[in-house]
C-alpha cells in the first residue's frame, strides 16, 4: 500500500538558491549527520543534474542501508523529481516544488513510497516509516532554511 505525504517549508531566500541547495549533495549529507549518511557512488559532491544518480549509505533503525536515487525530471528552478533505483523501498518517489512568495520561497516536498515485504511492509509503512520519513524531511528542510537565511 502506498504512503503519501506532503510537507511545505517557507525559506526567506530566492527560488533559484533554494532549488540549487535542494540538489546539493554536500548539503544533504550535512543535514543528515545524525544518521551518518554519506554519498558513496554516482555524484558524491556538489549539485546534481537531470539523469544523474547518487548512492547513499546511512544507518537507520540500527541497520546500514544503501539507496541509489536518480533525478528523473527537472524544470529548473521550479521542480525536480528523484526516484529510488535500488534500495530498501519497493518504490520511493520524491517531488520537490519551488514557488516564489513574498520575501522568499515556498518549498513543497511530495513523497510516495511503498515498503517491501507485503502485508508486513504495509504495517511497517503506516506505523513507523511514514512518520520517520516525515521527521527526516523536516530536519533536511530546517537545515536548508537555517543555512539559506543566514
Amino acid at each position: 500500500m502506498t504512503v503519501r505525504f506532503e510537507m511545505e517549508t517557507f525559506i526567506a531566500a530566492p527560488v533559484a538558491a533554494v532549488f540549487e541547495a535542494s540538489l546539493d549533495v554536500d548539503a544533504h549529507v550535512a543535514s543528515m549527520a545524525d544518521s551518518g549518511e554519506e554519498a558513496v557512488g554516482g555524484v558524491t559532491s556538489g549539485t546534481m543534474g537531470l539523469g544523474e544518480t547518487v548512492t547513499w549509505r546511512a544507518k537507520h533503525f540500527g541497520i546500514t542501508w544503501r539507496m541509489t536515487s536518480k533525478i528523473t525530471e527537472m524544470d529548473r528552478p521550479r521542480r525536480f523529481v528523484d526516484e529510488q533505483l535500488r534500495g530498501p523501498f519497493h518504490k520511493f518517489w520524491h517531488e520537490h516544488l519551488f514557488e516564489a512568495e513574498d520575501g522568499g520561497t515556498r518549498m513543497v516536498d511530495r513523497i510516495e513510497f511503498d515498503a517491501p515485504f507485503g502485508i508486513l511492509g504495509d504495517l511497517t509503512e503506516r506505523v513507523i516509516l511514514g512518520s520517520y520519513l516525515e521527521k527526516l524531511i523536516a530536519e533536511r528542510n530546517e537545515f536548508l532554511r537555517e543555512n539559506l537565511e543566514r
